[in-house]
């Protein structure tokens, strides 16, 4: 039996496998929660660099927020991280949520993003 660390290592490969077929060169907006924070980064996997990133410990934004762990809190990083990505001239990107479900402050951040400017 596969213990809870590997069950969210082998969701995670899973949905990168599928993300890779379907990115077609697009660059991935990749999310990781943490039980007080969250990060967001745009990684160019065929150059293998990061183009954007933002979190909730991003000096922008740690001032203005209450918690890091709410879904207001997400919705900033999405925001900011859209902001960032078309200022580098990124537009199209593939969402990769990791192991996490879309749900919750990962969707709270996809929204942002998409409102933002980002489209996936």
């Amino acid at each position: 039996m596969a213990s809870p660390k590997e069950t969210l290592q082998r969701r995670a490969a899973r949905v990168r496998r599928q993300l890779k077929s379907a990115a077609n060169g697009r660059p991935r907006l990749s999310v990781h929660r943490s039980s007080k924070n969250i990060y967001a980064q745009i990684i160019d996997d065929v150059r293998g660099v990061t183009l954007a990133a933002a979190s909730t410990l991003d000096g922008d934004l740690k001032g203005k927020l209450k918690t890091g762990a709410d879904q207001a809190a997400a919705a900033a990083v999405g925001k900011l991280v859209a902001e960032r990505a078309v200022k580098a001239g990124v537009k199209d990107v593939v969402f990769d949520r990791g192991a996490f479900i879309f749900h919750g402050r990962v969707k709270a951040l996809a929204e942002a993003a998409r409102e933002s400017g980002l489209s996936f």
